[in-house]
């Protein structure tokens, strides 16, 4: 396999993984908000349709063929981390699909070193495709990793792929326990009995 086509393999695996984290939820519970922040699952698959149709778009001198008005100057602060009540779940995904479209040309007709210019990275702005597109992988990945968490939290579903989930093959007892345990170590770290040698105050 080529670096070219490891990148897009790698790029591909994570936008699956996403969209993943949304089957079998109802609208309510892909919109609930899960963190402080807002953290909900389909505002990351929103959030991740504009940053690809931007990277793979605006840094390499294409013009968007999906609008994304969340991203405009004018619109409200975390306009794109959430999915307003006329925007459906299949609406969002069908959109995120279309960016793939997008982007895939790109990624697919130009060489590795293609330059590209990303003007808010100041004076990183020159790119060439390879480092955008590791960019875009790292954050797609990170934000797989946000509705991993989100995901488990709404109804305990958990897993890397569906194919290969990536957790040991236990029952609900062992995971009790295993959590237990953690508490147990994670109580004891928190109270600390013994002290650095020669310190006089309690080992950090």
């Amino acid at each position: 396999m080529t670096p070219h086509a490891a990148l897009h393999r790698y790029l591909q695996s994570h936008r699956e993984a996403l969209l993943w984290k949304l089957d079998g939820l109802d609208e309510r519970q892909v919109r609930w908000p899960m963190t402080p922040t807002g953290t909900n699952l389909l505002g990351l698959v929103k959030h991740m349709a504009g940053v690809e149709q931007t990277y793979f778009g605006t840094v390499f001198g294409r013009e968007h063929p999906i609008p994304t008005p969340w991203l405009d100057d004018d619109a409200e602060p975390n306009a794109d981390m959430w999915a307003t009540s006329a925007e459906s779940r299949e609406s969002i995904v069908t959109l995120y699909r279309s960016v793939w479209t997008f982007a895939d040309d790109t990624i697919g007709s130009l060489p590795l070193d293609a330059p590209g210019r990303v003007p808010w990275w100041g004076d990183r702005a020159d790119v060439t495709l390879a480092q955008i597109l590791v960019h875009v992988s790292c954050e797609l990945a990170r934000h797989t990793g946000h509705a991993d968490i989100v995901r488990e939290l709404l109804d305990g579903t958990a897993g890397l792929r569906p194919q290969a989930l990536n957790l040991p093959d236990a029952g609900d007892t062992w995971w009790i326990d295993y959590r237990e345990k953690l508490r147990t170590v994670a109580e004891a770290a928190g109270h600390p009995t013994h002290y650095s040698k020669g310190a006089g105050s309690p080992a950090p």
